[in-house]
């Protein structure tokens, strides 16, 4: 009974997921419509496809016990296909800078991903090992993933606006975290279930300020040169009304 409720949790947390790594679509559609990234961050991203491969390779039998956390692997896998196909868009409509620090994040991912799998297989000949050794540098991972969005929470604090932070991504946020919570809980995986105790009361946190700012606009300031502008078009038009009334004045 323990196995079977534990495998339906498992299953619908892999469709809460497939909707959590699903959801940046829209935001990614726009950028391609746009032709920018505006303001959008692609620092989460870059920390899921990190967290994805990592918990790939944590689900594999090479780490965990034959296919126990099969369904771990599964949405992980297609994770990783996703974060990197909008990694790819982000750096093809990115500034040179953004690019930059996005190319390079991305490496350190790869190295972090690669030297972790060429311990774990090399350096210990035990899956208890293994699983520890993977599975702490992929509850730091999951920490890192599910701790990025605060860079958004500033910036919807700031201007007081959501417009860069999607209710899908926060929703789904929430509801995967809370499933893959109740699915370590079950199996006592404590690498699966201790990321999960974060990203949940943060995914709450999220959609509390969507429901407080969401109807606000972003509070902009005037730069200084539309001032001068204005005061420039002031200017203009009093001059017009001057020349105006001399016209009417040498008529009469």
């Amino acid at each position: 009974m323990g196995d079977r409720l534990r495998l339906g949790i498992g299953i619908m947390g892999n469709a809460a997921s497939m909707l959590l790594y699903g959801a940046p679509i829209l935001t990614f559609a726009r950028i391609m419509r746009k032709k920018s990234t505006e303001e959008f961050s692609c620092v989460p991203y870059v920390l899921a496809l990190l967290n994805c491969s990592l918990y790939t390779w944590y689900g594999l039998p090479v780490v965990s016990y034959e296919w126990e956390n099969f369904p771990v692997f599964t949405i992980n896998g297609l994770g990783i296909l996703l974060e990197l196909s909008f990694i790819l868009i982000y750096l093809w409509f990115a500034s040179p800078t953004a690019k930059k620090v996005v190319s390079i994040t991305s490496i350190g991912v790869i190295l972090v991903v690669s030297i972790t799998a060429i311990i774990s297989t090399f350096g210990f000949h035990d899956h208890h090992y293994r699983k520890v050794f993977v599975g702490s540098i992929g509850l730091v991972a999951s920490v890192a993933m599910y701790g990025s969005p605060l860079v958004v929470v500033k910036q919807v604090i700031e201007t007081k606006s959501v417009k860069f932070m999607p209710f899908y991504l926060s929703f789904f946020s929430f509801l995967a975290s809370s499933l893959w919570l109740a699915y370590g809980l079950l199996g006592h995986d404590l690498f699966l279930a201790a990321p999960n105790l974060v990203g949940s009361p943060l995914g709450i946190f999220q959609l509390v300020l969507y429901c407080k700012y969401r109807k606000r606009r972003i509070i902009e300031k005037p730069h200084k040169w539309d001032l001068e502008k204005i005061d420039d078009d002031d200017e203009k038009h009093k001059e017009l009304q001057i020349v105006v009334a001399d016209n009417t004045n040498g008529k009469l």
